[in-house]
């Protein structure tokens, strides 16, 4: 029974997301929706000693544009953002471990587009964690009217007899028209993570991956649901 999800990228995003696409046999970036600034498509928290802080990348003000189509305007942010990682990061247990693949990813590559430079993350970072799922775009779907009924024809056309959704979908997805199309909706449950060791000041979950990475390595796994 293939097990379908289908999200809007973002930045180096917490475990959670990680999770939901361990979950499925194929994850489908969901980026023909439009942009939203100040969100999680452009942006994600870190640890520090003085709290939580945001790493941006900048792609401008304009939401009258799709994800898919929002271009990162400059390339300083990369230099600027490992930076920040070795601030913050650099006496964590496994820095040296997380640099071996994610420095190149900073230094070495030259972004331009934010979706596939999202998309390149998440691929790096899910080999790092060993989830083998298939990862595709939504535009390599036919896609319809309909916010609900956009999202059964993908699965449709996926084959999936199953869409796993995150709980913030319960107050405009339709699940109706999922039964409707032999199509089981399931809500994910973000709740239970367990606590790691983790730098500075009180536990918080609701941060980059990278940071979990940073502290447990290849261990992190064991952190998670999947």
């Amino acid at each position: 029974m293939k097990k379908v999800a289908i999200l809007q990228s973002n930045y180096i995003p917490w475990k959670g997301y990680f999770d939901l696409i361990a979950a499925v046999d194929e994850f489908i970036i969901y980026d023909d929706m439009q942009f939203t600034k100040n969100d999680w498509r452009n942006r994600n928290k870190l640890k520090t000693p003085t709290g939580s802080k945001w790493l941006t990348v900048p792609v401008g003000q304009n939401i009258s544009r799709r994800i898919r189509d929002v271009e990162i305007l400059s390339h300083g942010w990369q230099d600027k953002h490992w930076k920040s990682l070795i601030a913050n990061y650099g006496r964590a247990p496994y820095f040296d471990f997380v640099t071996s693949w994610l420095m190149p990813l900073y230094l070495k590559e030259r972004h331009s587009n934010l979706s596939a430079m999202n998309r390149q993350f998440l691929e790096v970072i899910c080999k790092v964690l060993d989830i083998n799922t298939r990862i595709s775009n939504n535009w390599d779907y036919q896609l319809i009217e309909g916010k609900t009924e956009r999202l059964v024809s993908i699965c449709q056309q996926a084959s999936a007899a199953e869409y796993i959704s995150g709980p913030a979908a319960r107050s405009y997805l339709d699940d109706i028209l999922f039964a409707s199309s032999g199509i089981k909706v399931t809500w994910f449950d973000y709740a239970g993570y367990p606590e790691y060791p983790q730098l500075w000041g009180p536990f918080e979950h609701g941060v980059s991956i990278l940071d979990l990475l940073f502290n447990c390595g290849p261990d992190a796994r064991k952190f998670m649901k999947r």
